[in-house]
């Protein structure tokens, strides 16, 4: 019989590349990994990764493999969310997955609330700008609260659940007594030395495309994806940023915030889980603090589904 801690682990290696990137997600020694990929090898009879330069691919009996390890898979999650919707009681574990931009407003008020209402429930936060959905898709992690803007295209992936929390714009930042907080046309930050993420990430790609409608190429001075830095570089008068709502702390000195007027970049915040016939008491506790938080945090919240 297959072992599916070792479908597990071929369906990690296959996503992740090599079996040291599969070993560094699953918190396992490459040798580890290598070992029971072997004794899937034996189980099977026949090879299922080849190499190919640093990393591996899937041989057609891996492809095949994996087509079926993945249906095994969800099923093996269906049946977990299951017994525990009869059960009917939070568990001990969760993992999630959070934009570090959302830590302040949404992720601690909710790990607050979650360790006040349910204090067996021990929740494990990764926070990562990238990739996010990609992790819940193999496991890695039971919830995610990610973003999308609203004129970049929707890439969730196949069997992914998702719960709009909030709409949250970004806000034009500048330093004191360089700018008013009345609202701002985005074509007037042509003339400005921007700070913005890199065009890589969702929230860089989403401010020029917002530019080029306007008309122009931003001048993008600094780029960083800290919230932080740019922040730091706004309040010395430096540059103009580009952040939304829920990532700036309203106390935050030195600094002025004004809306864009005419086009606005919003993102949708959501958390997003795996989708199951039955729905999983602990990752539906952890979606219902997460909303909660969101609409006690600021933004537009969004309908409940």
């Amino acid at each position: 019989m297959l072992d599916i801690r070792r479908l597990h682990m071929l369906r990690t290696v296959a996503a992740r590349g090599s079996i040291a990137a599969a070993a560094q997600a699953l918190a396992l020694s490459p040798g580890a990994v290598s070992q029971q990929l072997s004794a899937l090898r034996r189980d099977v009879g026949v090879d299922l990764l080849r190499p190919d330069g640093r990393t591996v691919t899937l041989t057609e009996a891996g492809r095949v493999l994996l087509e079926h390890a993945d249906r095994i898979l969800a099923a093996v999650q269906e049946a977990e969310s299951a017994v525990a919707a009869v059960k009917g009681t939070v568990g001990a574990t969760a993992t999630l997955a959070a934009l570090p931009s959302t830590v302040g407003a949404i992720v601690a008020p909710a790990l607050t609330a979650l360790a006040a209402r349910h204090p067996q429930l021990t929740v494990s936060c990764l926070l990562t700008d990238q990739a996010q959905l990609r992790e819940l898709t193999l496991g890695t992690v039971d919830v995610v609260l990610g973003q999308r803007y609203h004129d970049l295209p929707d890439s969730t992936p196949q069997g992914i659940e998702v719960f709009p929390l909030l709409d949250d714009p970004l806000l034009v930042v500048t330093a004191v007594g360089q700018a008013g907080t009345r609202p701002v046309a985005l074509r007037e930050l042509a003339t400005h030395n921007l700070a913005v993420p890199p065009p890589t990430t969702d929230c860089g790609q989403a401010i020029l495309h917002a530019c080029h409608q306007a008309g122009f190429t931003p001048t993008t001075r600094y780029v960083s994806a800290d919230i932080a830095a740019q922040l730091a570089l706004a309040r010395a008068g430096l540059a103009t940023a580009l952040i939304p709502r829920t990532a700036i702390d309203p106390a935050t000195p030195g600094i002025r915030m004004a809306p864009l007027a005419d086009r606005p970049i919003v993102r949708t915040l959501f958390a997003a889980t795996r989708r199951t016939e039955t729905a999983n008491p602990t990752t539906r506790a952890v979606i219902t603090a997460l909303n909660t938080a969101a609409r006690q945090g600021g933004g537009t919240p969004l309908p409940a589904s």
